[in-house]
């Protein structure tokens, strides 16, 4: 685990002391929203579109869905915020960037984008869909570098520890805030889990792949964007078995379980009803 790439200690610039470090949670962003500016723009370098569109698409895009990450996160764990000693520091601290709340704050940025371009939105969304799963993929290596958003304790071969992860993996951790997640098997205060991130990121970097060799054979506006639905929610759903979330449905399924539901039968049925003239 590596959280934080290079430290630089305590820097004085212009009478200011600050603490500066290179944190591997926040590089991994950066590697993945300015990879994912690269393939866009040159996406459109042979098109009609503005040549400022690529880079207000990633900034907006960035912004509405740290926004919207944010907002999903305090929802969902309002309660435990709340009784924290200090709830801001949580609400405002670099971790609890739920990527349903990212999707959605970043779609409702997008649209305004594309509206003040007058660009179709669906048309668009095709050239999005496969670099979300990309821009997903290089995420979920700064979550596993800084032990984050892991998955459920396991005793498989490959399964790791984040003693000082966020938080770490250890049995008084799980016992206060995941009491649903059952460690009576494992007799360690340390505890092994499922590496979900690393799971994540192979899975979603294949089908970036297959989305992007998929781009040039779309018969419709919107088909690859449904397509990215219907796949980021089986992604999800099924990968959520095996992370720490707590099951409200039935105490089987999880939020994002209930959301990748949604937006499976929205990706189906646009799929099997094509809007041919959809703008």
């Amino acid at each position: 685990m590596y959280p934080v790439i290079y430290d630089f200690g305590k820097v004085n610039l212009l009478g200011f002391q600050f603490h500066l470090a290179i944190y591997s949670f926040g590089l991994m962003l950066v590697v993945a929203f300015y990879t994912c500016y690269y393939l866009l723009e040159n996406d459109l370098k042979n098109s009609d579109y503005d040549d400022k569109l690529a880079s207000d698409i990633i900034f907006w895009s960035a912004l509405g869905g740290i926004v919207g990450s944010k907002f999903y996160h305090v929802i969902e764990n309002l309660d435990r915020i709340m009784a924290s000693s200090d709830p801001f520091s949580e609400i405002f601290s670099g971790s609890g960037l739920v990527f349903f709340g990212g999707l959605t704050g970043a779609v409702i940025a997008v649209t305004f984008v594309l509206k003040s371009y007058k660009v179709s939105w669906f048309e668009f969304a095709d050239k999005l869909a496969p670099l979300i799963f990309l821009g997903y993929a290089i995420g979920r290596i700064g979550c596993f570098l800084v032990g984050d958003d892991y998955g459920i304790p396991s005793k498989l071969p490959w399964a790791v520890s984040f003693p000082n992860g966020l938080p770490p993996t250890t049995k008084t951790v799980f016992t206060y805030q995941f009491p649903w997640i059952d460690t009576s098997d494992f007799p360690n205060e340390i505890l092994n889990v499922h590496p979900t991130q690393l799971y994540e990121a192979f899975i979603c970097g294949c089908l970036f792949y297959t989305l992007w060799k998929y781009r040039s054979q779309i018969k419709y506006p919107g088909q690859l964007f449904f397509s990215y639905l219907v796949l980021a929610g089986l992604e999800r759903f099924c990968i959520e078995f095996l992370r720490t979330n707590e099951k409200y449905l039935f105490e089987i399924f999880s939020g994002a379980q209930i959301f990748s539901v949604i937006i499976i039968f929205i990706g189906t049925y646009f799929l099997t009803y094509p809007l041919h003239n959809a703008d």
